[in-house]
């Protein structure tokens, strides 16, 4: 959550915990998501194959978004089968691991209290650096690159974030601090999307990236 210069963090067991939780920081204007919203019914989204060519080195990062009827299937092999059918490939079991969370995301954006984008944290940084950040999150170099850079935009993350320094991996907090620029950006109206025209699909969400 970015306030201006300073950055606080809140965790929950379920998105709507932390909403709720954020809420009683700030006023939350924008609220960016790292999952995937606006899922498509067959094929794959621009938003993905856009942020996967802006991703560079970093591409591995950026995973295609799984069909709806994937997300909604019973087991691994059905959503398999259905990605298969409707997109022409198959399905990881990584990717497949997250379709709870992608339908809570799906659910709960509906009744949102406020704007919500979706964002992708390295396309977040490409955006801040101005070109993909080679070296991995996971890396001392990549971690202090990261961390600097947020710095360096106004997003200053401070050695003691309190209950959530201790629970949050440290790569959790740097991409989630990296989302939160974006949706401050967005708030002001600076931000970009990923297509320029975001998507529509039988669900009805504008689904684009947000840089």
């Amino acid at each position: 959550l970015a306030d201006g210069d300073a950055a606080h963090g809140v965790f929950g067991r379920t998105l709507a915990e932390v909403v709720e939780r954020a809420c009683r920081v700030a006023p939350l204007e924008v609220i960016g998501i790292d999952m995937p919203i606006g899922l498509p019914d067959a094929g794959r989204r621009a938003a993905d194959v856009e942020a996967k060519a802006l991703a560079g080195p970093r591409r591995s990062s950026v995973f295609l978004a799984p069909v709806r009827a994937a997300v909604a299937a019973p087991s691994y092999v059905e959503a398999a089968r259905q990605t298969r059918l409707l997109a022409g490939e198959g399905l990881s079991a990584q990717a497949y691991a997250l379709a709870p969370r992608i339908r809570e995301v799906d659910s709960w954006v509906r009744g949102a209290p406020t704007t919500v984008i979706e964002v992708h944290p390295e396309i977040s940084f490409a955006a801040m650096v101005g070109h993909p950040v080679p070296a991995s999150k996971h890396t001392w170099a990549g971690a202090t690159q990261r961390r600097q850079r947020l710095a360096d935009a106004g997003v200053v993350l401070p050695d003691d974030l309190g209950e959530v320094g201790s629970v949050a991996a440290s790569d959790d907090v740097l991409d989630a601090a990296a989302v939160a620029w974006t949706a401050r950006r967005h708030a002001s109206g600076q931000a970009r999307s990923l297509p320029a025209r975001p998507e529509t699909f039988s669900d009805g969400w504008p689904a684009a990236i947000w840089r």
